[in-house]
């Protein structure tokens, strides 16, 4: 259309959505909270826009009180998404993690580089909790949600390898001032590291209001400005001192970095992630060896090649990458269960079809645990095709049918024969691994 032959009043309606669209991305990947500074201007940008939109005079019109109209339902869409993204029942989850890695931090880190005691195993532990909880966060694809969850995670990683890189790395100096002049200076500066890792570490987890990132970027290049401004004479040990500490501030360096890349990577999304493109393809080839099984009119001819390929596969998945992220580390470990599970299923119809070939005497609470094994193997025959989540009423079935598999095991009495307890032991755990993989497998988890 010509736009000089507009009204008007459509044009500024197109000009006001046009300028809605300019913050439509920023909105969609809005992942922090209601009170932060970036929701409050979004917010307002958006206000004014309805405004604006409300200001519009429509002349009575009927066309352009229908572009009124939709130019107000698209900047009330995107006030709704801001809202929601900042108020998600799992952002919220994800901030209180965070709370309690900040107190943890507050308790066990703040005062171990103020002069208290070492870091202990309770702070470790602590942190990889922190870490395994995050990593199970459920975001349903949303980008909000996986920034939220990734830059949460980020961070709490860094603070884990920075203890372990102080804890388990420390130089194997400080040498003795009597050694050279310069020595003195170079243990004052690692004094001063020291103290920057447990600022930077309060930093990252937003527990020091009155230091920022800028200014420790500026300490910590200083420092290594003075330490590149010493004259070691040529001493081979007083450069590789040197070295190390020059070494430990560039490491700390990169830790003040994170906040920038959150921002402007998208590292979040995973989705094109090397390594989680080949535990994909493991996956879908997996799939495949499961489908040919399942499928296939005389199943015990493919055994012996279906499993020797599954184990292959368990040996590509070992060589996967997890670039120190727990959402990789945690996709390849429900990967190597879901293989293990098929081979699992394979071993499981190999033992019964060898049974049949199999006659004499047994004990009847042997020939008891080797029936309900049976039923097992077909019940882990669905499990394995099960997709869906645990509202499915396929899913509370096959619960419900491992339970009593489980509660007939329970009710097998051995009578005191080593061999038939050994083999109900087996059956319970195999029972409890099936019913833990369709948990696994139903739990709506992603990456």
């Amino acid at each position: 259309m010509d736009m000089g032959n507009q009204h008007p009043s459509i044009s500024r309606l197109q000009e006001i959505q046009k300028e809605v669209k300019s913050i439509e991305q920023q909105v969609m990947g809005f992942s922090g909270l209601s009170d932060d500074k970036n929701y409050k201007k979004l917010e307002r940008i958006l206000m004014k826009q309805l405004f604006e939109i409300d200001s519009v005079d429509t002349e009575g019109k009927g066309d352009i009180q229908q572009a009124r109209k939709r130019a107000a339902q698209e900047t009330e869409r995107l006030l709704k998404e801001l809202e929601q993204n900042a108020n998600h029942p799992h952002r919220i989850e994800i901030e209180n993690i965070f709370r309690e890695a900040q107190s943890l931090v507050r308790e066990k880190i703040v005062p171990f580089y103020s002069g208290g005691n070492c870091v202990n195993e309770e702070f470790e532990e602590g942190i990889q909790d922190i870490i395994l909880r995050l990593t199970h966060v459920k975001t349903g694809g949303k980008i909000s949600l996986r920034k939220a969850r990734y830059h949460t995670l980020t961070k709490i990683c860094a603070v884990q390898e920075i203890i372990e890189d102080c804890v388990k790395k420390q130089p194997s100096l400080p040498l003795s001032e009597d050694t050279h002049p310069s020595v003195a200076k170079i243990n004052s500066v690692m004094c001063e590291v020291n103290k920057a890792r447990g600022t930077l570490i309060a930093l990252l987890v937003g527990v020091d209001n009155n230091e920022t990132c800028r200014h420790l970027s500026c300490v910590l290049s200083g420092l290594i400005a003075d330490l590149d401004a010493l004259d070691v004479c040529g001493r081979t040990e007083i450069r590789n001192y040197r070295r190390e500490v020059v070494e430990d501030i560039n490491k700390l360096l990169k830790y003040l970095d994170l906040e920038e890349e959150a921002g402007t990577t998208y590292a979040f999304d995973l989705g094109q992630n090397h390594s989680i493109l080949k535990i994909e393809k493991v996956l879908k080839r997996m799939r495949e060896i499961k489908n040919e099984l399942l499928q296939a009119q005389n199943p015990p001819e493919l055994y012996l090649s279906a499993k020797t390929e599954l184990q292959g596969l368990i040996g590509q998945l070992d060589e996967v990458s997890l670039e120190k992220n727990p959402c990789i580390r945690e996709a390849r470990r429900r990967a190597v269960i879901a293989v293990q599970t098929l081979i699992t299923h394979i071993d499981l119809k190999e033992a019964l079809e060898k049974r049949k070939s199999i006659v004499c005497e047994e004990h009847p609470s042997h020939k008891a645990v080797w029936t309900i094994l049976g039923h097992l193997s077909e019940i882990l025959g669905e499990v394995l095709s099960f997709d869906g989540n645990r509202t499915d009423k396929n899913y509370i079935r096959l619960e419900e049918l491992l339970t009593k598999q489980l509660l007939a095991l329970d009710a097998v009495d051995p009578q005191g024969e080593e061999k038939c307890k050994a083999a109900r032991k087996q059956a319970v755990k195999l029972a409890q691994n099936i019913l833990s993989y369709l948990d696994l497998k139903s739990d709506e988890w992603e990456y």
